[in-house]
């Protein structure tokens, strides 16, 4: 069995009425819905329906609706700025380097080569740019909290895996509410950075070998896990995982995973997997 789950504000039910095999389940009025269907074959058709509108619909499988194991990227998925990017700012190299993050991010480029010619351009910037960086540029995105405190209240575990750098992913983690972290490491001589990443990089591989590693110790299935990630290198855990999750990504993303999501924000996770208003803990009252 599948459900036919759609997004978005101002969602109608009776748009899809002809696709549908039974009544709708509300889960945001106005937002967010249901939609039993008997096949896979109807999703091409809903997403036609709806092209002119900015609606997120995804065709998501009935059983392990809601997941016991969330890994997720950090930068652009997270939180809103690539960290790499924003330091580069500070060393007044952004437009150089943020070209060839955009293109590691499409998947043009190597992963692991891309980040440390990346780290290389930044040797000499002074420790005191990562704390800037943090307290000026990075801001968990919408609905983040909302998400980890939801799947928390209901038992998942939660872990954050990052091509970015475990300075950011500790403050990351402990902001949103992960159990876990896991990123790569600048290396500095105590008072800049030395231009060198501490090895072995975490990258496509790392990301996929995480989500295994983390379902194996909870003794459950790939169906209960949910990866989400904007990038090239989240693509291998992506397609690993039971829901796995393009969130604003980059198109060679986006057209790989099972589900994608480009008109909302975090919250919209929680409806993929099931959750109503009256589940979700909002950011507001956590």
């Amino acid at each position: 069995m599948f459900v036919l789950n759609v997004i978005g504000k101002g969602a109608d039910p009776a748009m899809f009425a002809g696709l549908s095999a039974g009544a709708p389940v509300i889960l945001s009025p106005g937002l967010a819905f249901d939609l039993p269907v008997q096949s896979s074959d109807v999703l091409a058709a809903a997403r036609k329906v709806a092209s002119d509108v900015p609606l997120d619909i995804n065709l998501v499988a009935a059983e392990h609706r809601r997941k016991k194991l969330l890994i997720a990227d950090m930068d652009s998925t997270i939180i809103n700025v690539e960290c790499l990017d924003e330091l580069a700012d500070m060393a007044g190299l952004k437009p150089k380097i943020a070209a060839i993050t955009e293109r590691a991010m499409r998947g043009e480029l190597e992963f692991e080569a891309a980040l440390r010619e990346r780290v290389g351009m930044l040797k000499g910037l002074a420790l005191s740019a990562l704390e800037k960086t943090w307290a000026e540029r990075v801001r968990l995105n919408p609905g983040a909290a909302s998400l980890l405190a939801t799947m928390r209240a209901h038992g998942a575990h939660t872990m954050l895996v990052s091509g970015g750098f475990s300075f950011f992913t500790r403050k990351v983690a402990e902001a949103a509410g992960f159990h876990a972290e896991r990123g790569n490491t600048l290396l500095d001589d105590g008072a800049a950075l030395t231009g060198e990443v501490g090895t072995p990089i975490l990258g496509r591989e790392a990301k996929l070998q995480a989500l295994e590693e983390e379902a194996a110790k909870l003794g459950i299935s790939m169906e209960e896990c949910l990866a989400v990630g904007d990038g090239a290198n989240d693509l291998a855990m992506i397609q690993k995982a039971g829901l796995g999750i393009a969130y604003h990504a980059k198109p060679v993303v986006a057209e790989a995973a099972g589900a994608r999501i480009n008109h909302n924000d975090l919250t919209a996770l929680l409806y993929l997997q099931g959750y109503s208003d009256a589940d979700i803990k909002n950011d507001r009252n956590l």
